[in-house]
């Protein structure tokens, strides 16, 4: 895959030129902590940050000095980033060029990396699950050849520039299975397996100490992970992590955490599995719960046995200012980090 000059100059922008070295160094003038002795994963997903660059979107630590975005993150206490990967985005944004710009800065700053496949063109979630164009008329065992050579060339491509994922999703909020409909779980829970297995194969091909995670929303909905990944495991399926999404509201997310907790235990007791938190968020403006919420819910991650909880992602927290209607990042409306990220210190 040959990487676009026009995105390299644009996602890296005048920060990453220079070496990250001419911009701000931190939050507040104090020292920045380093993220890459903490094992646990304190990351976020900023998927969206070359689009947002390339719109004009800048980023301002508390000093209201400007940052590249990712730098501002890890001065903040991140130490992990996430990237969705689309097969062929009408408008170019998350492809495995862009991939390759974002996970390159992410390396380069020394951040671990997880790479989240959609196995779509567009956004995969609970409510659809639609097949790539080019996708839409093959038999199911090309369906799964498919996913082969797309998971392959992706990573392929990472790995030839030198990056190497640590996590890789197979497939984004998965509860009802992915590729619609020869992968919808409820109608024919063996081809999602089939499916998954595509994809784990094809990651642990190329890189085979990487961890594959299969990822479900609702991590407070133990029936939903229970039917799931049982009808995974009766049908042959495989994953290394169980990943996670948790959206609480600034009332409810006690009662969610804990759920959630009651979760993880339980796909621990029941499959032996590690756990990942892949997706978490809040409105922008309820900070101090969000940051109340998030420091709760990493001590209670960080308190499962046998360090079977691996991390916390946040979703998109650079998101600001309205972009893309998202109203559950942690900057204000002046492109400044909120007081939630002070729980990933």
């Amino acid at each position: 895959m040959k990487l676009s000059i026009n995105k390299i100059i644009v996602g890296f922008g005048l920060c990453a030129l220079v070496g990250f070295v001419s911009c701000s160094d931190d939050n507040n003038g104090s020292s920045t902590p380093d993220p890459s002795t903490d094992t646990f994963a304190k990351g976020a997903d900023v998927s969206w940050i070359t689009e947002m660059e390339a719109s004009g979107k800048k980023f301002y630590n508390a000093a209201g000095a400007e940052m590249e975005g990712i730098k501002l993150l890890k001065s903040l206490g991140t130490n992990s980033i996430r990237l969705r990967v689309w097969v062929n985005p009408v408008d170019g944004w998350c492809d495995t060029d862009d991939l390759l710009v974002k996970a390159y800065r992410a390396k380069n700053l020394g951040m671990r990396i997880m790479v989240d496949f959609h196995y779509s063109d567009t956004w995969a979630d609970p409510s659809k699950q639609i097949k790539p164009a080019d996708w839409a008329d093959l038999s199911f065992d090309d369906l799964k050849k498919a996913v082969t050579a797309h998971t392959t060339e992706v990573l392929s491509t990472l790995k030839s520039n030198g990056i190497t994922p640590e996590w890789v999703q197979v497939g984004n909020e998965t509860g009802n299975g992915m590729l619609w409909n020869g992968g919808k779980a409820d109608i024919n829970m063996k081809g999602y397996a089939e499916l998954t297995n595509a994809g784990y194969d094809a990651v642990k091909a190329i890189f085979p100490n990487t961890k594959v995670i299969v990822h479900l929303q609702n991590g407070q909905d133990n029936g939903l992970f229970r039917w799931l990944f049982d009808g995974l495991k009766a049908n042959g399926g495989k994953w290394d992590v169980i990943g996670m999404s948790l959206y609480p509201t600034a009332e409810n997310w006690k009662d969610m955490n804990n759920s959630c907790l009651a979760n993880m235990t339980d796909m621990i007791s029941r499959y032996g599995s590690e756990i990942m938190i892949c997706e978490v968020g809040m409105s922008w403006d309820e900070a101090e719960a969000s940051k109340e919420f998030l420091t709760d819910l990493i001590a209670k991650t960080k308190s499962l046995p046998n360090d079977k909880g691996l991390g916390v992602f946040y979703w998109e927290p650079q998101a600001y200012g309205g972009w893309q209607s998202y109203t559950l990042g942690a900057f204000d409306d002046e492109g400044k980090p909120t007081i939630a990220l002070d729980a990933f210190r």
